[in-house]
């Protein structure tokens, strides 16, 4: 799956807020980010895989949309932090779905977080080298380029299933530094999902920034641990 059925938030110490100065931007030379509630609205997997696939998986064993979900939960909780847990061709094994084809037909859906066109903008002015890095299915990624043309803004993108492990790995980490030769410590990353942004710490990434508004159908989640925005936006 993508960043989908999702619990991304808990917390440590207070941080400073999060604001990046000019002094600072200078500093980056490189920006990854990630896609699924950092540039596009995590409602779109909110509502894909909390309605779309138990209606779906409802409707192809004959009962109620309560029986799936309570069904579906645990198999989809099983897989957290896992590469399967991103991954269309493995959940359309799982479920005898089309997931892939699910996702084409709700594709309409699929939305930019507020000012995050923008942003990429900004940051390609600035002349920074971007990469997106993400756990989304090659399907998924392919789908959601289709609709809003994300690729065409970056210099390169790196699914976690190309690289051989999620983002919450370090593995994934290690592989990245390997084919992008990116300096980790002149780097700034963005990400909603708390496991993944301490494994960019781990990492020794430079510059680390939480997303607290990934979902536009959700209340702003508490973040305390890193540097926080509502919006990518903020940064510039």
């Amino acid at each position: 799956m993508i960043s989908e059925p999702t619990r991304k938030a808990e917390s440590g110490a207070t941080v400073p807020p999060a604001a990046l100065s000019h002094a600072c931007w200078a500093e980056v030379d490189t920006v990854l980010l990630d896609l699924d509630g950092t540039l596009l609205d995590l409602a779109f997997d909110r509502y894909f895989w909390r309605e779309r696939v138990p209606a779906a998986w409802a409707q192809a064993r004959g009962m109620s949309l309560p029986q799936a979900r309570v069904q579906l939960t645990p198999r989809f909780r099983a897989c957290e932090g896992r590469l399967e847990w991103y991954c269309v061709e493995y959940w359309s094994r799982e479920l005898g779905l089309d997931i892939g084809a699910l996702k084409r037909s709700e594709a309409q859906r699929i939305r930019w977080l507020p000012g995050a066109r923008d942003f990429l903008h900004k940051v390609r002015a600035l002349g920074k080298r971007l990469l997106l890095v993400t756990n989304a299915h090659p399907v998924s990624l392919a789908i959601k380029d289709e609709h809003v043309e994300v690729m065409r803004h970056f210099d390169a993108g790196f699914s976690a299933h190309s690289l051989g492990a999620p983002k919450e790995d370090r593995r994934f980490w290690h592989e990245l530094a390997r084919v992008t030769r990116f300096e980790a410590a002149r780097s700034l990353f963005v990400d909603d999902s708390l496991p993944v942004l301490r494994a960019a710490r781990n990492a020794g990434i430079g510059r680390i920034f939480a997303v607290r508004r990934p979902d536009s159908s959700a209340a702003p989640r508490e973040q305390t641990e890193f540097p926080a925005v509502d919006a990518v936006a903020e940064l510039l």
